[in-house]
């Protein structure tokens, strides 16, 4: 029979560097969350941004057509921006805090009617806006 009382005692359970390991693979986990869901927002408020300035191309150019204009003729905001019977009810605001800069006339065919103030440095602005 041998004696088993040299052998040393394993308890059961975790170390500290192991729990220091998991803690660490989640904080780099939730770190790469994070930054994810930066990128998301920043990516849904460019597109918010560029459909704020579509629709506002939009009613530019039906009140264009409707009142019968050409390019270069006056832009008549209180016509245009009405709640109760303009082409659009408010001037949208820019969901990343960028502000909006309306035209005060009708513009050619391919340049825009809202410019954003962020447009240069987050591409705030439609890439290919050629025939609006």
């Amino acid at each position: 029979m041998k004696n088993f009382t040299n052998q040393a005692h394993h308890t059961r359970g975790i170390t500290l560097l192991e729990v220091t390991v998991v803690i660490l693979v989640l904080m780099t986990l939730i770190g790469v969350l994070f930054l994810g869901a930066k990128s998301y927002k920043n990516g849904a408020d460019r597109a918010q941004c560029i459909l704020n300035i579509r629709n506002v191309q939009i009613a530019v150019r039906s009140y264009q057509n409707m009142h019968f204009l050409d390019p270069g003729d006056q832009l008549e905001t209180d016509l245009l921006i009405n709640e109760n019977n303009g082409f659009i009810s408010t001037l949208p605001t820019c969901p990343g805090s960028g502000d909006y800069t309306l035209a005060t006339e009708i513009p050619d065919l391919g340049d825009l009617a809202l410019d954003c103030s962020i447009s240069a440095g987050l591409d705030h602005v439609p890439t290919e806006h050629t025939n609006w």
